[in-house]
């Protein structure tokens, strides 16, 4: 095939340092932009970022010319150091060392974009932790109870 042809769609799911509830009302949406701009400047169309006090979620299709590991490390990156400029309460703002990565089936865009939409009453009901359990279980994915969460 001459040409590179690509539509990866990746569920990304990350958490603040050590799960603390800092990523306030008066900063969230303008985080998510934030953070959508960074995906959209490494050329990854974000179509939904969303999440809770204490992690993000967030639904773009990966770049054919990005490693996924690159596009965690620069919006993880980017955003922490930009989440330290929104005042006094975000001086020591950081990102667990960690991430989730999940493909979707675009027959399942429509599922996670609700999914991620509806986080706040997500919460209300189920942690962070069992929230990334349901999802590891979902995907199949063997971990280790002591390396997960930070």
């Amino acid at each position: 095939m001459p040409q590179s042809l690509t539509k990866v769609y990746v569920h990304l799911v990350f958490s603040t340092k050590y799960r603390e509830p800092v990523i306030g009302d008066e900063v969230k949406d303008e985080l998510y932009a934030y953070l959508g701009g960074i995906c959209q400047q490494l050329e990854c169309n974000p179509i939904k970022i969303g999440g809770y006090y204490d992690h993000v979620h967030i639904l773009c299709i990966l770049s054919k010319k990005i490693a996924l590991v690159k596009l965690l490390e620069e919006v993880k990156k980017s955003s922490s150091k930009w989440m330290k400029t929104k005042g006094f309460n975000y001086r020591n703002f950081y990102w667990q060392d960690g991430y989730g990565a999940f493909s979707v089936n675009p027959s399942q865009v429509d599922t996670v974009v609700r999914y991620i939409s509806n986080q706040y009453q997500h919460h209300g009901k189920t942690t962070f932790q069992d929230e990334c359990r349901g999802i590891f279980q979902k995907y199949g994915i063997a971990y280790d109870e002591r390396y997960v969460w930070d």
